[in-house]
């Protein structure tokens, strides 16, 4: 009696265990519709969407042109992803617009450099009274001056979380070797290098420079709890899926890693 009972019982669990595999499966988009801006993301999804075969996703990469918004198309239903943006930029964009979207996982950082043409070897070199060109937008402003207070040169205000605010030249609260920091737009910082001793140069415009933070910067912020890293984004109904923890494990493979290295050569810096 008591074996028929657990037979009945075991039976019964796996015809439950079958039924919500089924569920599962139902609810994966086919496609999966992942929104890219054009350039490195769309290259490095061609290789994503190749490893997530593997997982039987099929993945749509859609490149989305700059006059729509990525975000408002994911919030609205019309992808089921998108992978383009930074944790600040997507912390704005739900604060001002309400867009119920959640981050699935981390996937690479451009990262800002600091740059000369003095031969200072690292940042430890700097005279005083240097003159450091620094973005005059906040978020790469925020950037510069978090390399330059990792390196010991400055310091910000003890509330300063990047996670959750910019930082500004107001935010200095010590300046030990009096560097004359200058604020100046980050589309001609590259260009103003000559007139500087160092310069922190967002990674689009340092590349169109011939400049890479891995290989030229004599510093360079870091991905370890960076929240510049960019991140792979779904909506808060699906962060929890089965497909999204997929495609998230699609994109921290081997082969995409690799690809990134070899492709980008340190411009683009994998953060898996």
């Amino acid at each position: 009696m008591t074996h028929r009972f657990i037979s009945v019982l075991t039976g019964a669990a796996l015809a439950a265990l079958i039924f919500l595999s089924g569920i599962a499966q139902a609810q994966t988009p086919n496609p999966l519709r992942v929104g890219v801006r054009g350039g490195a993301d769309e290259l490095i999804w061609e290789v994503v969407a190749q490893e997530a075969k593997k997982a039987n996703l099929n993945v749509d990469v859609v490149v989305i042109a700059a006059t729509v918004a990525p975000n408002e198309a994911l919030n609205n239903g019309d992808l089921e992803a998108n992978s383009f943006q930074h944790i600040p930029f997507l912390r704005d964009q739900i604060t001002r617009r309400g867009y119920k979207l959640a981050i699935v996982g981390e996937t690479y950082i451009s990262p800002l450099g600091i740059y000369t043409k003095k031969p200072y070897k690292s940042l430890a070199d700097l005279p005083p009274g240097a003159k450091v060109g620094v973005p005059n937008d906040p978020s790469n402003q925020t950037r510069a001056l978090v390399v330059l207070r990792d390196a010991g040169l400055i310091t910000l205000r003890d509330s300063f979380d990047p996670f959750n605010s910019t930082a500004s030249l107001d935010d200095v609260t010590s300046n030990p070797r009096k560097l004359d920091l200058t604020e100046i737009a980050s589309a001609v910082l590259a260009r103003s290098l000559q007139d500087l001793d160092v310069a922190g140069i967002p990674n689009s415009y340092a590349y169109e420079a011939g400049l890479i933070a891995t290989r030229d910067g004599i510093g360079i912020e870091k991905k370890e709890n960076n929240p510049y890293v960019n991140v792979l984004v779904v909506r808060e109904a699906d962060k929890g899926a089965p497909w999204a923890k997929e495609l998230l494990k699609a994109y921290h493979s081997e082969a995409v890693r690799k690809f990134i290295q070899e492709k980008f050569q340190g411009s683009v810096v994998p953060a898996f």
